[in-house]
């Protein structure tokens, strides 16, 4: 008799910048989930999904657990509470490099409330020195009755062989939940608007952290191009130039980097058109903020 398959949903939880979506990537084995050095990327709850032979682990990546001070932070916050209820098991990454403070104690008063069985992932290794490792771990085991604790390094994929098997053997026995050939469910707009969002965080990091989105105006496909008209969104009028740059360089070279790797996504083919929009306080505004939530998009792809 072949042994019963492992399923279930894994909210990964964590501080901004702690390494969340680098991890998830890691452990699906493909860009699900966009990373720049600015904390704070992720506004959605995005899945990645692992499958193996005995299991399949539909990973939850989360924005990073912080004080909401906007409509945006807000739902970004409610995404990770609606994780962190629907799962099967947590995983809360922690920066090892970095100093315990205020914010690791309100993601582990989160967890006390919402998660009683959590794997603590001990992400960044490769920056600290081992012999501050193991006070680390005697600190965290005090805080918190954690399944697990095990030191990683998701960048280098150091020590995620270990973390993939204790989540599986924390799962339940369960069915598939996705086919065996889907690694994340976003539409291929959300994938799209993630893209442009994700080069236009890496070249305005400096400028513009926080105060961009992107919206997908037109999505068309057929067997040859793809063609895609996205707006990117910004709040001041100061902030529109940053991005379209001296004779539209900056924004070219934006194009120009979101086409090539979506022509990974879509070949053989894609025509991308953007365009820079400005609105004022969109971070405050309930149907701008709606809007970014990829699965409110319904199946009119």
């Amino acid at each position: 008799m072949p042994n019963p398959t492992k399923s279930g949903f894994v909210a990964v939880v964590g501080r901004p910048n702690a390494g969340k979506s680098t991890l998830v990537n890691a452990l699906v084995g493909a860009k699900v989930s966009i990373v720049t050095a600015v904390p704070q990327t992720t506004r959605n709850r995005i899945l990645g999904i692992v499958n193996r032979p005995d299991a399949q682990v539909v990973l939850m990546d989360t924005p990073g657990i912080h004080r909401p001070h906007s409509r945006l932070n807000e739902q970004m916050m409610t995404f990770v509470r609606h994780a962190l209820t629907e799962r099967d098991l947590a995983v809360l990454i922690v920066d090892a490099s970095a100093r315990f403070g205020h914010g690791d104690e309100f993601a582990l008063g989160l967890l006390k409330e919402y998660a009683p069985r959590t794997i603590l992932a001990l992400n960044k290794i490769d920056r600290m020195k081992k012999p501050a490792l193991l006070p680390l771990i005697q600190r965290y085991s005090q805080l918190y009755n954690f399944e697990e604790i095990i030191p990683i390094s998701a960048l280098r994929s150091d020590g995620l062989g270990e973390l993939l098997d204790a989540i599986v053997r924390l799962l339940p026995e369960g069915p598939q939940y996705f086919p065996p050939e889907m690694y994340t469910d976003q539409p291929e707009r959300f994938l799209a608007s993630e893209i442009v969002r994700e080069k236009v965080i890496r070249h305005t990091r400096q400028e513009l952290p926080y105060a961009t989105a992107v919206v997908i105006d037109a999505f068309e496909e057929d067997k040859n191009i793809t063609r895609i008209h996205a707006s990117i969104v910004v709040e001041r009028e100061s902030q529109k130039p940053i991005i379209i740059g001296a004779g539209g360089d900056m924004l070219k070279q934006i194009g120009s980097e979101a086409r090539q790797e979506l022509e990974r996504l879509f070949p053989p083919k894609v025509f991308l058109e953007l365009y820079v929009k400005v609105e004022p306080n969109w971070r405050d505004m309930r149907p701008m903020v709606a809007a970014l939530d990829y699965r409110q998009e319904g199946t009119e792809q």
